[in-house]
């Protein structure tokens, strides 16, 4: 079973604000399988013990770094924790506390030290989490099937939820002629579908409530367009999978969702891009990371996507976000990158932790800002 501690906004701004003399922030791939996960702890051993090494090396006060020391190592000998993981680990320390995450992304393995958390990676959980949820829905039944970055998909179950449109409406069909001047016919039937796929939507609503997963639609009409008319789930897909889901298996689901996942991520990096060429006439898209790290300060910024790998070391004045680059990525400086990701997100600009891949080519930070500058 997978393992999973998605960040809130909340909790991601509260790590963006915390400073401390010394926050350390690790990140490892681990693994669900409990009898594979002494490498996870062994790598997590090895990034605590350079982490102190980054601290001995600036003179750190001994009695903080002893602290750091001491529930990093109490952290690495739980083996309940360690049994219940993701496909990845993010934890942040100070002298005073650690907090983890397990997560389902894949993250690149690393270390950083400095008065602040790095925070990109964990970012990226809530850019992309590779994850999704299905809502396989037909007359004759419904199921919420949730879907995993690297894990098999499984069913949700959700209390009370009808057993199939029928007897929902105390039928035995919603074929029945019998009742033909109440509501029989095309449009008692439709009525029925209605008020069945109002009752899922409520029933739905507490277990979304609050998330920003993406809800893939598989039905058939007319119980699709119904469903659609009444949603009230901000996050449902555009796109339905067209398919009676009845018969269909979790994992077959799963395949037929993927490439519409998928495609959300890909069309939502595009339509920023899209919308930098069209600002970039206006003066409002910013490439350079010193001009990015003033526009942050400035609560300039509306959507940031930021590299997740790359890593400019350096400092950011706190009042006129004016850059001094480092020469070294050391205890002392941070990721610029980073410090500009963590101040848009504070002021309310959107932030996407991306792949190289996804930015203007040559870029490691695009910005759309609120008004020209």
């Amino acid at each position: 079973m997978l393992y999973v501690d998605i960040p809130t906004h909340s909790e991601i701004a509260y790590l963006g604000r915390h400073r401390a003399d010394a926050c350390v922030s690790i990140y490892l791939e681990t693994t669900p399988q409990t009898q594979h996960i002494d490498a996870a702890r062994i790598a997590f051993a090895n990034l605590s013990r350079n982490a102190l090494h980054q601290l001995e090396a600036v003179g750190f006060d001994k009695r903080n770094a002893s602290a750091i020391s001491d529930q990093l190592q109490a952290f690495g000998e739980d083996d309940e924790f360690w049994a219940h993981q993701g496909h990845s680990l993010c934890v942040f320390v100070t002298p005073e506390t650690l907090r983890s995450y397990r997560l389902a992304n894949r993250l690149t393995t690393g270390v950083h030290v400095s008065d602040r958390f790095h925070l990109k990676p964990l970012l990226r959980s809530v850019t992309f989490a590779g994850s999704g949820l299905v809502l396989a829905l037909a007359e004759n039944g419904v199921r919420l099937i949730r879907l995993y970055a690297d894990q098999p998909a499984e069913e949700i179950r959700v209390a009370d939820m009808p057993k199939d449109a029928a007897s929902y409406a105390g039928k035995s069909t919603l074929n029945d002629r019998t009742d033909v001047t109440r509501s029989g016919g095309p449009d008692g039937q439709k009525m029925r579908l209605r008020q069945y796929a109002r009752r899922i939507d409520e029933l739905l609503r507490p277990v979304l409530k609050g998330s920003e997963t993406p809800l893939i639609l598989a039905a058939t009409e007319p119980l699709a367009s119904i469903y659609r008319s009444i949603n009230s789930y901000e996050y449902l897909a555009t796109e339905t999978l067209a398919t009676s889901p009845g018969e269909m298996t979790p994992a077959q689901l799963e395949t037929t969702a993927r490439p519409v996942l998928d495609g959300l991520y890909a069309e939502e990096v595009e339509r920023i891009r899209r919308l930098m060429d069209q600002r970039s006439g206006q003066g409002r898209t910013i490439l350079d990371v010193a001009h990015a790290a003033r526009a942050a300060t400035a609560c300039a910024i509306d959507t940031l996507m930021v590299d997740i790998d790359a890593v400019v070391p350096g400092f950011v004045d706190e009042a006129s976000g004016l850059v001094t680059f480092a020469e070294k990525d050391d205890a002392r400086a941070y990721d610029v990158i980073d410090e500009v990701a963590v101040r848009a997100l504070l002021s309310g600009a959107r932030v996407l932790a991306v792949r190289a891949e996804d930015l203007p080519e040559g870029a490691a930070i695009a910005a759309i800002t609120r008004y020209a500058i």
